[in-house]
């Protein structure tokens, strides 16, 4: 069975305006990183948003939530913004049994080109197929349950909340 991705903006999915300096929304960068990473998994997108995750509202998490419990997928990855994903992944945890569903993101925008999007991309994709159903995060090489992981915002790498081993 494919694995389905949901896309929902985030830094993933930024583009740069070189008149204004700011970052926006304009189409997600999804297949061209598949492409790019030579992915021949077999996959199902669907872009349910573009928002900064800072913009998140309870709707948007909901309907997340949603798509997660009627999709006929049992791995899910989910490309989300890295500010707000622990929350996200904290009400799917409670309300999505019996599937795999990874969040991961990008600290750097994938058309700056030094993006660790792709890298986490991978990752996450390659957890949703090994570990058992759950929620997880998966950055920086890493994955971390979804009771277990903050965003450091002086290293800017994810990291266990509670001491224990590392995975």
């Amino acid at each position: 069975m494919a694995i389905r991705i949901f896309i929902t903006g985030g830094t993933f999915d930024k583009e740069y305006n070189e008149l204004n300096g700011q970052l926006f929304f304009k189409d997600s960068h999804l297949h061209d990183l598949l492409e790019m990473g030579r992915s021949r998994l077999s996959v199902e997108i669907r872009t349910l948003m573009m928002v900064d995750s800072l913009e998140m509202t309870d709707a948007d998490r909901e309907l997340i939530l949603h798509q997660c419990q009627t999709c006929e997928e049992d791995k899910i990855v989910i490309t989300h913004g890295t500010d707000t994903m622990s929350v996200t992944a904290a009400m799917l945890a409670d309300k999505v049994p019996g599937k795999t569903i990874i969040l991961t993101g990008a600290m750097i925008p994938i058309k700056f080109g030094s993006s660790d999007g792709l890298f986490n991309l991978g990752s996450a994709l390659a957890f949703a197929q090994s570990l058992p159903a759950g929620v997880y995060v998966a950055m920086n090489g890493r994955y971390f349950d979804w009771d277990n992981v903050r965003k450091n915002r002086q290293t800017g790498v994810f990291e266990e909340t509670k001491t224990a081993g590392t995975k």
